[in-house]
């Protein structure tokens, strides 16, 4: 069976870092699609990174080059590394798995928003990430 596991959140300064890791397993890690997503009190969830099991990246706009995504194949590992954090970045952070074909992972749904995409069938229970002021 398919689990997937988020841990690294934490209580950290406006302006520090933070990495989180997601560990999955029961599936092909390396040609999964794979999201992180979060959500803040009384906002909807939002995604902040997809990534896709051919390479291609799709950033949330107001993380676009203080987040990055890499893994770790052997691990089963995938981690976000935030920088330069604000307190806007204060949510419970989820990382998901898209099993589907690479071809269609991160695709938006254009009615429901940019950030918002389809496949994502696999979840873990979140790890809180807080940035003081």
């Amino acid at each position: 069976e398919v689990h997937v596991v988020e841990s690294g959140g934490d209580l950290v300064q406006a302006g520090g870092s933070l990495r989180l890791s997601c560990a999955a397993s029961g599936f092909t890690f390396a040609e999964a699609g794979i999201g992180w997503f979060r959500q803040a009190p009384g906002k909807e969830r939002e995604g902040v990174v997809c990534m896709s099991g051919d390479g291609r990246t799709r950033w949330l706009d107001s993380v676009k080059g203080r987040f990055s995504i890499s893994t770790d194949n052997a691990k089963n590992t995938v981690y976000l590394q935030m920088n330069s954090l604000k307190s806007e970045d204060t949510a419970v952070y989820y990382c998901a798995v898209d099993l589907r074909p690479s071809s269609l992972h991160c695709r938006v749904v254009a009615a429901v928003g940019p950030n918002f995409y389809y496949g994502m069938d696999y979840w873990g229970k979140g790890t809180q990430v807080t940035v003081s002021s």
